[in-house]
């Protein structure tokens, strides 16, 4: 990486300023520090994940032990309902309002 003289790094901060407005600025970096803390977050648990961490086992008593496999209930099905039909007078022939 190249090294930058401080009126250099002034002229790069002075083009930020312009691009983004005093009011966004506070709000973009505030936006960047939450981005970067999430994406620590998510490498650290990838890294938990691929095995630096040592696997849990998880032991039963042997009275817990149930050789019977455990089937969910299967909901009962039903059949739609029609739609109510408006009932007509035998005078005008047009539907009740």
């Amino acid at each position: 990486m190249p090294n930058l003289k401080p009126i250099e790094i002034i002229l790069i901060l002075a083009v930020i300023l312009l691009l983004f407005g005093a009011k966004r600025l506070p709000d973009a970096a505030r936006g960047l520090g939450r981005s970067l803390r999430i994406f620590k977050s998510e490498v650290k648990a990838a890294q938990d994940d691929e095995g630096n961490s040592p696997p849990q086992q998880i032991e039963a008593d042997p009275g817990e032990v149930n050789s019977t496999p455990v089937v969910p209930p299967v909901p009962q099905q039903t059949a739609p309902q029609p739609a109510p039909r408006p009932s007509t007078t035998p005078e005008t022939g047009s539907a009740d309002r």
